[in-house]
């Protein structure tokens, strides 16, 4: 098994809060790692950590063996291989640009060949259609699409730089119950056809157990469990765990 993420003894303080004291793991490549804790565990620390937004305060974050901080200057070396979908697609997409402007946004920094190429009228319908979305639908502006259309969006315009890292956080929490799940098998489908690894964060059990390989279980900036997904809801170790699973069951 190849590691293509890893996350060595991080550490961050914001004034005098520890919001991650000296957390560890390895994102397998191919896998999808469930990252999972209550609001404040640390969970979007970790991944901001991850794509440039929060320099770590200590230890190390490396992919593909580069580490990407080195002090307080992030390099992802080539752009678009690590991407995120945020929380909430309302927030996340700008209402003044058309799909087909927030969609091609992430290509600026490319070169001008994987810019022409990936913005293809060939390649901007093939990338709708595997979001369940349809060419027409290009011009139109983010008001006018649901909230489940407008994660499909979100969706997009992280895969369209073909990333080999895809951060997920909290990427169905707000949408209603009857569209997470046509998202959550949407994601499985586009990792299963692009080989992406994931890592996937959430505060809900039931999601988690559905989508990971592995998970690991974060609590107030550190780990308590980590382990098979399988082997962390069948015998939990940690009372926080068997707490988080007991929510799900009730």
């Amino acid at each position: 098994m190849e590691n293509i993420l890893t996350i060595q003894g991080l550490k961050k303080v914001f004034g005098k809060f520890s919001a991650l004291k000296g957390v560890s793991f390895d994102l397998i490549k191919g896998e999808t790692f469930g990252l999972v804790g209550e609001s404040g565990s640390g969970k979007s620390t970790i991944a901001n950590t991850i794509i440039g937004i929060h320099s770590p305060t200590e230890g190390e974050v490396s992919f593909n063996g580069t580490k990407l901080w080195k002090g307080n200057k992030y390099s992802c070396g080539e752009y678009g291989k690590i991407q995120i979908v945020f929380q909430d697609p309302r927030s996340s997409l700008d209402p003044r640009m058309t799909v087909r402007k927030i969609i091609t946004e992430p290509l600026i920094p490319l070169s001008k060949e994987r810019r022409k190429d990936k913005g293809s009228r060939e390649n901007l319908v093939k990338l709708m259609k595997s979001v369940g979305l349809k060419e027409e639908q290009l011009d139109r502006y983010p008001h006018e699409f649901s909230g489940g259309q407008r994660q499909r969006i979100a969706i997009a315009r992280a895969i369209i730089t073909d990333p080999e890292v895809l951060i997920l956080d909290e990427p169905t929490s707000a949408l209603d119950v009857s569209v997470q799940a046509q998202i959550l098998n949407l994601l499985k489908e586009i990792q299963k056809q692009k080989k992406m690894t994931y890592l996937f964060i959430s505060h809900n059990m039931a999601v988690i157990k559905y989508v990971s390989n592995r998970v690991g279980v974060l609590y107030k900036g550190d780990f308590v469990e980590m382990g098979n997904t399988k082997d962390v809801f069948n015998c939990p170790k940690h009372d926080y765990t068997k707490k988080l699973i007991f929510s799900i069951i009730n």
